[in-house]
């Protein structure tokens, strides 16, 4: 019988933890979160901020099972060591009804971090708790009070984030400035030496540093005229060193997973997180790395021990790193506490991972190893090698690295690319086999991968990285982002709920004033501010912007590119109606639904209408218009089977697919259904016309 329960948020980490402890603990999971603020009502005090807390609906067995199994016996709480396992720990205390001091943290799930913390309980942290409610009563005001006035204002509008409206202008304001951009041609210039398998790239030209997209086509074409061959002039020499990456942290991880692996940052962190509360294999349960959300890249001396005996038993003593270079905090409050991420156990390397990790479980875990090995080692030595080039007012340079010592880079692989070193002689003439001379133009700033805004958002001090995931996906799950191929691309509904927000609620999707409360949050968590005080402040300035926002009507009646259909005089202006963003003609009157979905990009008053990044085959989005309002219908699947529904109005019309001809008795839409038997046949949508058919309509 169990004399102990600890309590912790996943049954997978349940399960680990209960391995390693044995019989005299009873490890139990409340399955995340088991009380929040309500979900229909405000439940904010905004007199004394206040919070209101319930229990998630659908959780009360999960409290109930809880208070049973820990009768009579001593309980730990073994949340997570972040700001929400802290407030988990919190609420399940407060909720059972213990004395708080029963709260323990690790880093890693082995054996003896287990123990240890087991021996070693704590008091309940309550300035991360609080850190913790102030950031989400944030939320809640800004959610609450934002969103009905998007609600009645733009369809298809689902919420306003406080986050995530930052993240959307960071979005927003990256597609305006590739709109706005002007490219340049320019050309690329280097010359090949006859009977050398080296060319040099052009360096300067009359003494001054010529950077590429400043080579005109008349340098170009000189060079090319004039340029028969070059004087070597110099060889220089150095030895350059390249220093082992710091391990990984969560933004960190979340980037490299998504640029080496092309995972999304959400499946990133379930990966992760996974990996850290133990994974069944064929050789038992396991947990293979360490606490997956952190900013620290802090290295425990147990592990650093761990990691030079295993880097000398298997490539050499040479290869042990010394002190490795701390990284610079996002946040000057980030805790200590925490590690890095890495493996619990080195020994465990990818070859051995291989036979008891499967697919991206072991690509992730591989990734984590290498990074957090290399970080352990010396770092690479090259010698570098640059030839120097003349030939009247032009110089042409080229470097080749020859590697001395791989260091690092004997697990990560080299990073230069070595080249075949040549005999040259200073002040001697070579013949040139040709000039080589390249137009391009200049790119325009790329959009936004998952990869690029998280390192933008952590740049910024725009939210953390444990939060990152949750903002992409939102932003997804709102239709305001799209994602093609990898690329985050703002939507027609994207900009305009941006539009509203900046010209509304301007500090919401500033990004200092974002960071600026992040940083107010970890004052908060290292007891440099009260909670309160963070929230008062925040709430004084903002109700200022709702009262105006709800006193002043928000609408728009901008141009766009798009010229109108029907007159063929003037372009459609967008404007803002009872069911959404629709096209206007004020030549003609003509209106027109639009796809929300769209991709365009508002500057000042003006739309310029893209492409439609929602491809979808034809019998999920039909090509035809709403028979009542002219808007797209869009294919769902309901309790009685497949329908289209109009995305601007109310009408539905049960089928699986439209055909690609109009009724042939009175031109309206025809759709496919399924008889009594289950075989495909045409009908007509109007109800006052009789047509079936066993065959589609075709288009005449």
């Amino acid at each position: 019988m169990a004399k102990k329960v600890i309590i912790v948020e996943s049954p997978a980490k349940a399960k680990t933890i209960e391995k390693i402890l044995g019989k005299d603990y009873k490890v139990i999971s409340s399955k995340g979160h088991i009380r929040d603020l309500p979900q229909k009502k405000f439940g904010v005090d905004l007199k004394n901020f206040e919070p209101e807390f319930e229990i998630i609906p659908g959780k009360e067995k999960v409290v109930e099972a809880i208070k049973k199994e820990i009768k009579n016996k001593e309980v730990l709480l073994a949340s997570d060591m972040d700001r929400e396992g802290e407030a988990i720990a919190w609420h399940l205390s407060e909720i059972l009804g213990l004395d708080g001091n029963n709260r323990i943290v690790f880093t890693e799930i082995t054996p003896n971090t287990i123990k240890k913390a087991v021996e070693n309980p704590r008091k309940i942290d309550k300035k991360k708790v609080n850190a913790q409610l102030a950031r989400r009563i944030l939320d809640r005001i800004v959610g609450y009070k934002i969103s009905p006035l998007l609600w009645k204002i733009i369809k298809g509008a689902m919420s306003a984030g406080r986050v995530q409206s930052a993240a959307l202008k960071i979005i927003c304001d990256r597609e305006r400035e590739r709109f706005l951009f002007v490219p340049k041609e320019f050309y690329k210039v280097s010359v090949k030496l006859k009977d050398y398998d080296l060319k040099a790239n052009l360096f300067s030209v009359s003494g001054k540093r010529i950077k590429q997209e400043n080579v005109t086509k008349e340098i170009a074409d000189d060079i090319k005229k004039n340029v028969k061959k070059v004087i070597l002039e110099d060889i220089k020499e150095k030895e350059t060193r390249k220093s082992p990456p710091l391990p990984y942290i969560t933004s960190s991880l979340q980037q490299d997973a998504a640029n080496k692996l092309g995972f999304t940052v959400s499946k990133t962190m379930k990966i992760a997180q996974s990996l850290y509360e133990g994974i069944d294999t064929p050789e038992g349960h396991f947990a293979f790395i360490t606490y997956m959300r952190t900013d620290s890249t802090r290295v425990s001396d147990e592990a650093k021990e761990m990691t030079q005996k295993f880097i000398e038993n298997v490539f050499g003593k040479e290869y042990i790193g010394g002190k490795i270079k701390r990284r610079k905090k996002t946040s000057s409050k980030v805790q200590d506490a925490h590690e890095c991420i890495r493996p619990v156990n080195v020994e465990i390397t990818p070859e051995k991972a291989k036979n008891i990790l499967s697919g991206d479980y072991f690509k992730l875990y591989k990734l984590i190893w290498e990074r957090f090995v290399a970080s352990q080692m010396k770092e690479s030595k090259y010698l570098e090698k640059t030839f120097i080039f003349k030939e009247g007012k032009y110089e042409f340079r080229t470097t080749i690295s020859k590697l001395i010592f791989d260091g690092f880079e004997k697990v990560l692989g080299n990073s230069k690319k070595e080249g075949e070193d040549v005999d040259l002689k200073v002040s001697k003439e070579y013949l040139l086999e040709k000039v080589l001379s390249e137009k391009d133009t200049t790119k325009p700033p790329a959009r936004f991968t998952e990869a690029t805004l998280v390192k933008t958002l952590e740049a910024e001090g725009i939210g953390r990285p444990s939060t990152y995931a949750t903002i992409i996906t939102t932003l997804q799950q709102r239709k305001y982002v799209v994602k093609k191929r990898r690329e985050l691309v703002p939507t027609l509904l994207g900009f305009v709920v941006e539009d509203f927000l900046t010209k509304k609620f301007p500090e919401i999707v500033d990004k200092k004033f974002t960071a600026l409360m992040e940083e107010e949050l970890d004052k908060v968590e290292v007891g440099e501010k009260d909670w309160k005080e963070v929230l008062n402040e925040f709430y004084s300035d903002f109700s200022k912007y709702l009262d105006e926002a709800k006193s002043k009507f928000y609408s728009i009646n901008y141009e766009t590119d798009l010229l109108c259909e029907n007159c063929k005089k003037v372009n459609y202006r967008l404007k803002i109606g009872r069911y959404g963003l629709y096209l206007n003609c004020e030549n003609c009157s003509t209106n027109k639904s639009i796809d929300s979905t769209i991709n365009a990009v508002q500057i000042e008053n003006k739309v310029y209408i893209q492409k439609v990044l929602k491809e979808h085959e034809k019998h999920s989005k039909a090509e035809d218009s709403c028979p009542k309002c002219g808007g797209h219908l869009t294919r769902k699947k309901g309790k009685y089977g497949y329908y289209f529904k109009c995305d601007s109005c109310d009408f539905t019309v049960s089928g699986y697919k439209i055909a690609e001809g109009k009724c042939p008795k009175c031109g309206a839409l025809v759709v496919m259904k399924k008889s009594k038997k289950g075989k495909n046949y045409w009908a007509c949508i109007n109800p006052e016309c009789d047509y079936m058919s066993w065959s589609e309509p075709k288009e005449k």
